[in-house]
């Protein structure tokens, strides 16, 4: 299946959806509702069959007032109103009979609906977690949010909808049919002459709208994809002065859009029409035949509209047939769209937990990492690490430093099994990451990146994210420890204040500030700083090194720096330059060496006296 990028590109169209693919998969799902499916149709079929008799007796009834009219004009008595009550009685009971199942009945379909599109929800959200990161990377975050969000609202309404409405109509076609030929073989031949007919003009109309519903999903999930990506960038897009870029970018697309859904909601449209006009010239066809039989004496006149009204039951469910049928278009493309995200390929778990195994690892001698002719390449046959090998004893702080693109995050995905190398290994304690279930490897470590996550909620519980059952006294203690308790306790609302969706309401380097206070409440064996300190201003920067000096003895740290001014007491520092090392050492030996650590550190030191 072709996939569609995002802004800028050229839209690429899906290829012809699976339909019954699509619709086997979604069956398979009703399975744990087999008992109140039996029950939907037991109450369909009920509903249907006490609806269809009424016509019937409907007619008995009217028989009943012509020939007690002909009997009066003719003198030979008048019409028996106490009989025709008793019709009637018993029609009303069969009506609200036929009411109560329908009722019913509805309950059940709501129920199985919401149901499954719970669970669809659920698998849909455990799913994200189970994804390799490299999903992410290439899949725009809009068009995942609109599988979760478009594509299960699109099939829960069709399938309330939609379900019902074919059980009734597949079981009122059957019905009145039977009804039909009791009451003039004949006639039900004409009509259902003019039936057929209608039916193909449904089945052509259906057929050229499919391609357009599932056109019309796609595109959807593609601007959602577009609206996702201007939102959370506005501050780039208005600073840069790209807002009629974005807009004709957006035009463009939302025109794409329209087509699609203008188009599938015209074929949509265009059935009822056709539908009803057919219709109408089956019931001019019944009346002129039903009127030569009634004179012929071969039916009643009380057959006559009891027929007439059989002809708009079977029509009725035709239409809505033709209907859910449009319905069902946009129901295969969604359900397909849905699992086509619920079978993409997950990431490989290749140990398990142990029952009954301790939760936090065991902290005496942990900490040593070993990296052993490791290579890595986002892409097959494009490797941006080669050959990548480094023993770091438990305690050590290891600085990784080198230019833009050397590799230096990159490493720090493969040891926290973002990503599995492609080729040598990594152990950490002895033992290779592979090994190890991705819960308990990342159990060991605590990781404060450059780019802040902070969630919408109070500051503690952002803090408390680091370690779930810690107190407030904990949670106090390590803000202290990372400088954020100062100013946290001068903001309304102090640790209780709400940070919004964005966290913009407090600035980068508090955001900073508070990922790093997480960082220490978790109190974790190994230590990951992606450029901790870059959001934040000299002065904090110095205090939050004094705080992360404390936190790191006794632990495995790794230090990814920029600035090679804070990285100079580490124990050991990896110069990383086209995704190897070429030189290792602490910071005086590096200089001693006049190498390209060297040259690094001495362009920072001029720019800075610059």
């Amino acid at each position: 299946m072709s996939r569609r990028k995002t802004m800028g590109d050229e839209p690429v169209m899906e290829k012809a959806k699976d339909f019954s693919g699509a619709m086997k998969k979604l069956a398979a799902y009703f399975g744990e509702f087999k008992i109140q499916i039996v029950f939907v149709v037991l109450f369909a079929i009920g509903s249907t069959v006490f609806g269809i008799v009424g016509p019937k007796i409907l007619g008995k009834a009217t028989t009943e007032l012509f020939q007690g009219l002909v009997k009066k004009i003719a003198g030979e008595g008048g019409i028996d109103f106490e009989k025709i009550a008793q019709i009637l009685t018993g029609l009303f009971i069969l009506y609200g009979v036929s009411a109560a199942m329908t009722f019913i009945q509805g309950i059940l379909v709501t129920g199985i609906a919401q149901k499954m599109t719970y669970r669809l929800r659920r698998e849909m959200s455990e799913k994200i977690h189970r994804l390799p990161m490299n999903y992410f990377d290439r899949q725009p975050h809009g068009e995942v949010l609109s599988r979760i969000t478009n594509d299960v609202d699109t099939l829960s309404q069709s399938l309330n909808q939609s379900a019902s409405q074919i059980i009734s109509a597949v079981a009122t076609i059957l019905g009145v049919l039977i009804m039909m030929l009791s009451i003039s073989p004949l006639m039900t031949v004409v009509s259902l002459s003019v039936l057929i007919f209608s039916m193909i003009i449904v089945s052509l109309v259906v057929g050229r709208s499919q391609k357009y519903f599932a056109q019309q999903q796609t595109h959807l999930g593609v601007i959602n994809g577009q609206i996702e990506e201007i939102y959370g960038g506005q501050v780039i897009v208005k600073a840069f002065n790209q807002e009629k870029r974005v807009l004709e970018q957006f035009e463009k697309e939302n025109a794409t859009l329209y087509r699609s859904a203008w188009k599938s909601q015209f074929f949509s449209g265009m059935m009822m029409p056709i539908m009803q006009f057919v219709g109408n010239l089956g019931y001019v066809a019944v009346v002129i035949l039903g009127g030569y039989l009634a004179i012929k004496k071969t039916i009643q006149v009380g057959d006559i509209q009891s027929f007439i009204q059989y002809v708009r039951q079977f029509t009725m469910p035709i239409q809505q047939v033709a209907q859910a049928a449009t319905m069902i278009q946009s129901t295969a493309a969604s359900a397909e769209r849905i699992f086509e995200f619920l079978e993409e390929e997950e990431e490989t778990e290749t140990a398990s937990l142990t029952v009954g195994s301790k939760t936090e690892p065991e902290r005496e001698g942990e900490g040593a990492v070993t990296f052993e002719h490791v290579s890595f390449g986002y892409v097959e046959g494009q490797e941006i690490i080669h050959d990548f090998s480094v023993k770091i004893r438990p305690g050590q702080k290891v600085a990784i430093v080198g230019p833009t693109g050397a590799g230096k995050t990159t490493m720090v995905k493969l040891l926290m099994r973002f990503y599995d190398v492609t080729g040598g290994r990594i152990l950490v304690d002895g033992k290779d990451i592979r090994e190890m279930p991705r819960q308990e490897l990342r159990q060991r470590f605590g990781m404060v990146l450059q780019d802040t996550w902070l969630f919408r909620g109070k500051i503690e519980e952002n803090i408390r994210y680091g370690k779930l059952n810690a107190s407030h006294e904990e949670v106090a203690e390590a803000a202290k420890a990372a400088h954020v308790h100062r100013f946290v306790k001068t903001l309304p609302g102090g640790y209780d204040m709400e940070l919004n969706e964005e966290a913009n309401n407090v600035s980068q380097g508090q955001k900073q500030l508070m990922t790093i206070a997480r960082a220490i409440l978790a109190d974790p064996r190994i230590l990951i700083l992606d450029e901790a300190t870059s959001s934040v201003d000299t002065r904090t920067e110095v205090q939050i090194q004094k705080a992360m000096a404390n936190l790191m003895k006794g632990r495995t740290s790794f230090v990814i720096a920029h600035r090679l001014s804070t990285i100079r007491d580490a124990d050991l520092i990896l110069v990383m330059k086209d995704g190897d090392i070429v030189e290792q050492g602490d910071h005086t030996q590096l200089l001693e060496q006049n190498g390209f650590y060297a040259q690094l550190y001495q362009s920072q030191f001029h720019e800075s006296i610059a």
